[in-house]
């Protein structure tokens, strides 16, 4: 069966045409080691600064850096230094694969259960736990 939403005043839309969200963060996690696979920064390694589940991306230490032109800001008291600033921009989570820390080369990432009934990620490459 399926469901008509209302959205606006003269929009209706069917249930199974609304986008829904996909959360991709759970593969990638913060701290692990990947490999750009596509765009500028190919082949570059990095470290997960931070993963931003909702946007799809993450923030990887070295890669995609980007250049911002600070005016001198004043915040309180203090002075926000002004100059050119570099920091490193969100990358998309398909532009990136994880590294195994066992094998060293760039992986899939899988799912397995323990015995104990944990979910833990495996590299495809090799076969052992990530996490």
């Amino acid at each position: 069966m399926e469901r008509i939403t209302r959205m606006g005043p003269d929009v209706l839309i069917r249930s199974d045409h609304i986008r829904r969200s996909v959360q991709v963060g759970s593969r990638i996690k913060k701290g692990d080691t990947v490999e750009v696979i596509a765009g500028d920064d190919l082949g570059l390694r990095g470290a997960v600064q931070r993963v931003l589940p909702k946007e799809g991306r993450a923030i990887v230490t070295g890669v995609n850096t980007a250049k911002k032109h600070q005016r001198p800001v004043r915040a309180g008291r203090a002075q926000v230094q002004p100059g050119i600033i570099e920091f490193e921009a969100p990358i998309h989570i398909s532009d990136v694969m994880l590294v195994c820390p066992r094998c060293n080369q760039r992986t899939h990432v899988g799912f397995a259960r323990r015995e104990d009934g944990r979910k833990v990620r495996q590299c495809k490459q090799c076969g052992e736990a990530i996490d």
